[in-house]
């Protein structure tokens, strides 16, 4: 596997990282703080914020950034962790398919899209610096992580993948995965991540996998990453991705 292709599978697990802007009421100092994100579907981080929050003001004075995201372990220094700068580009909340795929990661941000000074802005990547562990790291580009990131970022056919139309289907393939194949979701998880949930719901879908919120025995719950083999790009070739993970999960 790629480093750009492993990049971009790390950056999908995750949903919460450092922002890092530039200081306007002190010129020259970084400012931090927590951000939590989904990715949209062409792999770019978007972010929900106020115009009144300090890092927005940092933002509309010099749109450079950084965002740092990284795993949850003990030893964050031995652990996978990947830093990405790029400009931020405010998009506005308007994009229902976005909104409705945000807040199925991050429901508990529903209240602010009632707040007219929420809005989404997108962290349009420029570089992402990776580090898979001891050894295995490097700097990628935009282009270099769309390409080999994103399944090759092109189908069986040749052709380039168009992540339009999956992102404005994605909500009704999760509808229809949750209401009538709750079966399916709880095989993949025991068969692909050896875990029996009780329960299981798709959260988001994109061209390289899905994403599932499982409930396990304890009441606790997590999120758990599928990849596809081949990138799919529609309803159809979504649903011969997740007909070919059961045949395997229930040979």
């Amino acid at each position: 596997m790629s480093l750009a292709k492993e990049a971009l599978q790390f950056l999908r697990t995750t949903q919460s990282g450092v922002l890092s802007t530039f200081s306007a009421k002190f010129p020259g100092y970084p400012f931090g703080s927590v951000a939590p994100f989904v990715l949209d579907h062409s792999g770019q981080p978007v972010i929900l914020i106020s115009s009144i929050a300090e890092h927005t003001q940092n933002i509309i004075a010099n749109p450079k950034v950084s965002l740092l995201v990284f795993a949850g372990n003990d030893d964050l220094q031995a652990s996978a962790r990947l830093t990405i700068i790029g400009k931020v580009k405010q998009i506005g909340k308007e994009d229902i398919d976005l909104r409705t795929r945000y807040l199925r990661y991050l429901p508990q941000a529903a209240s602010y899209f009632d707040m007219h000074d929420f809005n989404f802005y997108r962290i349009e990547i420029a570089q992402v610096r990776y580090i898979a562990g001891f050894g295995r790291m490097g700097w990628i580009s935009r282009e270099k992580l769309s390409g080999d990131g994103l399944s090759g970022n092109k189908l069986s056919d040749g052709n380039p993948v168009d992540n339009s139309q999956l992102a404005a289907q994605e909500t009704s393939i999760i509808e229809h995965m949750n209401a009538d194949h709750l079966h399916s979701l709880i095989a993949y998880s025991k068969h692909f991540h050896g875990i029996n949930p009780e329960h299981a719901e798709m959260l988001g879908i994109d061209s390289d996998g899905f994403d599932a919120k499982v409930t396990i025995s304890n009441g606790q719950t997590q999120i758990l990453r599928f990849n596809f083999d081949q990138p799919i790009h529609d309803a159809q070739s979504a649903r011969a991705a997740l007909v070919s993970m059961s045949k395997a999960a229930n040979p």
